[in-house]
């Protein structure tokens, strides 16, 4: 069918345009030609300008003829890095790749193209449907700090499907957890490391107290913690006075990631109080936990939507953040969705010709449920 073959084609012009974080104008205005000649009304929000980028997200709309609540689809504009000067290469077997010295740009190019070609064989088959609303956004990589920033007044749909999985077609994730950067500075006294270390205050001697009292890794089987980074000292012959720390805590309980917030706050000052230093912990959340129920639409019309299709339907977690986090954030319930991307945030990132196949024919049948 003509329509498997143009979605290669599609596939491989978005992969050479570099579309790096806040730098998503070449994506952008194709899928704004593209949407526009669909039939959606489309606008361009202002994000980007909250973070000095050159693009907004774009939010789409396509009328229907049925009442009833739309579904909303979204899928992100930006890839990782290495992400310039991308190149597809198609082997035989059906499988896309990189040329090995970038990533492919499946995250999220594939999620995109299934939403288009999902909408467009609705359109084909002419069959009555919802309203139907799009959402794709800028910065995701970032933290979602496009979605962040999003008007959702805008949108009247009541479920949402995110297009940000990896793994084949047929699976999706329903819940997500908070993730919160911490950040913590120990003072101290410089001090001659010869002559009178004791006159000195070890800033680097608190720190690694403090990180030996806890816990990294799997705090309990919902939340983790890792200390990423440390900066300290600038000589080997002086007592050093700052130490800076920086980690990350994930749990899919909100309460428990907040109280690991508060449990290394305390930990840091202890140790710092100890030896007459001073310690300041920051932290900053990026997104919030949530869960959507088994017996949500969402849920029921995905597991439909992939029993009819011969799918999987499988539901999972996942320890990683989307944009589904703000629409959660926001009252819209809805899953992540698998959409074919494989070995991702790498230059081995894959996709293949029949997860972006299979994706748009699941996109199609959730807009006629």
């Amino acid at each position: 069918m003509e329509w498997k073959q143009n979605i290669i084609e599609d596939f491989k012009q978005l992969v050479s345009f570099d579309s790096i974080s806040f730098h998503e104008r070449n994506t952008a205005d194709w899928l704004l030609a593209r949407l526009k000649s669909m039939g959606f009304s489309v606008e361009e929000d202002q994000a980007g300008a909250y973070y000095g980028g050159d693009t907004g997200n774009i939010f789409a709309v396509l009328d229907g003829e049925l009442e009833g609540d739309p579904v909303i689809f979204c899928a992100h504009m930006d890839v990782v890095e290495p992400g310039s000067g991308k190149k597809s290469v198609l082997e035989k077997d059906g499988t896309i790749h990189s040329a090995g010295d970038t990533v492919l740009g499946a995250d999220d190019i594939s999620g995109i193209l299934e939403i288009l070609y999902g909408v467009q064989l609705v359109i084909d088959s002419g069959k009555p449907h919802k309203k139907i609303e799009l959402l794709f956004t800028i910065g995701e990589e970032l933290y979602v700090k496009g979605s962040d920033v999003f008007d959702y007044s805008k949108v009247t749909a009541k479920q949402a499907y995110v297009l940000d999985l990896s793994g084949a077609v047929g699976d999706a994730a329903r819940r997500a957890p908070s993730i919160i950067s911490v950040r913590a500075e120990i003072r101290g006294k410089a001090a001659h490391a010869g002559f009178e270390p004791e006159n000195g205050i070890h800033a680097i001697f608190a720190a690694a107290n403090a990180v030996s009292r806890l816990c990294m890794g799997h705090v309990d089987e919902e939340t983790t913690f890792n200390i990423g980074t440390i900066q300290g000292g600038t000589a080997t012959n002086i007592v050093p006075d700052c130490c800076v720390l920086t980690g990350e805590i994930r749990s899919y309980d909100h309460g428990k990631a907040l109280e690991t917030v508060r449990m290394t706050e305390r930990i840091f000052t202890e140790e710092a109080q100890k030896i007459n230093a001073t310690a300041e912990v920051t932290s900053q959340i990026h997104l919030i936990a949530y869960e959507t129920s088994l017996e949500s639409k969402s849920v029921t019309d995905f597991q439909k939507a992939c029993e009819i299709l011969g799918f999987s339907g499988e539901l999972t977690g996942t320890f990683g953040g989307s944009d589904n986090n703000s629409f959660a954030k926001n009252g819209i319930e809805g899953l992540v969705l698998s959409n074919g991307m494989y070995n991702a945030h790498s230059t081995r990132e894959y996709t293949t010709v029949d997860d972006l196949y299979k994706g748009a024919e699941l996109i199609g049948q959730l807009i006629l449920l």
